[in-house]
């Protein structure tokens, strides 16, 4: 069965996460990726001290399995030939330089539209091609900055926290994906001839934010930090120490909570005004909480977990990322992919036939 985006040429300009990571994406769903690199090759090649035997950090091999590569030095004549020869015969760019520099190099929207009419062209930057900010430079951290997410994080009073991951990198280029694939469609429907995508990381981390943002634009909701805490701040709904270990608890809906109490010998606390529903548990959380976490101090997480979930609730250990890789259960699902010897993840989404996956490894640099 063939994937969906085979026989689809994507050309990538694009460096470093995000612009790279939509185009992994396209191409474990069977997409041809020529990445496109200066003479010194994407940053992300040297991002980190362990390059390992093939000369490529494990950052960047991950984000660029199965693509092609071709060196083009985009500043002279004969590279800017090129690439234009390629983009005529591709049926997407990917770039994620600032605003303008495409421009400057004939290689824009506008430029090569008139070479390739059906191509679909996204450009991934900070702040989008034009407004105030366009031209301001901008990395995961800073839009986690401007967007409000790093006052989203930790609890009240709290200084502000960056999010442990580059997360505005990966829930942009996640939806640069999809913004492509949809233009695609589009053009298979006869709908656009060709598009020009514009995905800003401010834009998308607002939208990754909008079950706080959507409160607040309709209701003038703020937000709360809940610290641990879950987004409900039900006091049943949050991360508690154990004997070793640490649990996570998820008991949100009535019948949760019941159920939550009953395994831990608690139901009583039901009768009392301050925990007798929702909105009281709320009020009065901390009280609750402590009722909580003195029972389950008295049994290690790994138990707890096992309790929990036997009873149907929504229950986890707290893991590190080591030990959740080693879940059997994500072998049964195939979420790892192992090519050429590196272990590297999928696109963490199944079809019953033609899904997604590779089978050729990250690039060597052309020089």
């Amino acid at each position: 069965m063939a994937q969906a985006l085979e026989g689809i040429t994507v050309v990538d300009f694009s460096h470093v996460v995000a612009g790279p990571l939509a185009t992994h994406f396209l191409a474990l769903n069977g997409a041809r990726v020529i990445k496109v690199e200066p003479p010194a090759g994407d940053p992300l090649r040297d991002y980190t001290a362990n390059r390992a035997e093939m000369g490529m950090s494990p950052a960047f091999r991950g984000i660029n399995l199965g693509k092609h590569s071709t060196v083009l030095d985009l500043k002279s004549p004969e590279g800017r030939a090129e690439a234009l020869r390629l983009i005529r015969e591709a049926d997407v760019v990917v770039e994620n330089f600032r605003p303008g520099v495409m421009a400057r190099l004939g290689l824009d929207y506008e430029s090569v539209a008139v070479e390739n009419p059906k191509v679909v062209y996204c450009s991934v930057s900070g702040f989008g091609q034009g407004g105030a900010l366009s031209e301001v430079a901008a990395i995961d951290q800073i839009v986690q900055a401007m967007s409000g997410l790093m006052q989203l994080s930790g609890r009240e009073g709290d200084p502000a926290m960056r999010v442990g991951f580059p997360i505005v990198d990966t829930f942009t280029g996640l939806l640069a994906a999809f913004a492509i694939q949809t233009a695609l469609l589009q053009r298979e429907r006869g709908l656009v001839r060709g598009q020009n995508v514009d995905v800003a990381m401010l834009d998308a981390t607002l939208v990754m934010l909008l079950s706080v943002v959507n409160p607040l634009l309709m209701a003038g909701e703020k937000p709360q930090r809940t610290g641990n805490r879950g987004f409900s701040r039900a006091p049943t709904a949050d991360t508690f120490a154990c004997a070793e270990g640490e649990i996570c608890v998820g008991a949100v809906q009535p019948g949760q909570v019941e159920a939550l109490l009953a395994a831990l010998e608690l139901s009583h606390l039901l009768d009392r005004a301050e925990f007798a529903d929702r909105v009281a548990r709320i009020e009065n959380a901390d009280a609750m909480h402590t009722h909580l976490a003195a029972v389950f101090a008295t049994k290690t997480a790994e138990e707890w977990e096992a309790i929990l979930q036997s009873a149907g609730l929504p229950a986890a250990r707290v893991r590190g990322i080591e030990e959740a890789l080693a879940l059997p259960h994500l072998a049964e699902r195939g979420l790892v992919l192992n090519i050429g010897g590196d272990r590297a993840l999928n696109a963490g989404f199944t079809f019953r036939e033609g899904g997604p996956g590779i089978n050729r490894p990250a690039p060597a640099l052309k020089r």
